[in-house]
């Protein structure tokens, strides 16, 4: 099952957001889901910047092959976005991790 995680990166501090979607996906990983985190894309814009229309295209090119998006809390109008186009593609939405270990058993 893999997971997109959408949340903030930009709003607040990048370093606290870019940890915080991590430590998300290694809960993921211990309940067996496979996360997808479009913060780790950090890295490579360091290495190579690319403007933020292009990064965001990237990002749902992956988010279309998800099982599912999880939104963590935070204001994120970038995350937001991913939600409605993740409703507007048959991509399942979750606000937590528990509520995806009581759909799918894990």
């Amino acid at each position: 099952m893999i997971v997109y995680i959408a949340a903030p990166f930009t709003k607040g501090d990048v370093g606290h957001n870019v940890n915080t979607a991590i430590q998300c996906a290694e809960a993921l990983v211990n309940y067996g889901f496979t996360p997808y985190i479009p913060h780790l894309n950090i890295l490579w814009h360091i290495a190579a910047p690319h403007t933020p229309d292009f990064w965001y295209h990237y990002d749902l090119e992956f988010l279309v092959m998800c099982d599912c998006l999880l939104r963590l809390k935070g204001e994120s109008q970038g995350a937001d976005n991913e939600v409605a186009f993740a409703n507007q593609n048959g991509v399942k939405v979750y606000y937590s991790i528990g509520d995806l270990i009581n759909v799918y058993g894990v």
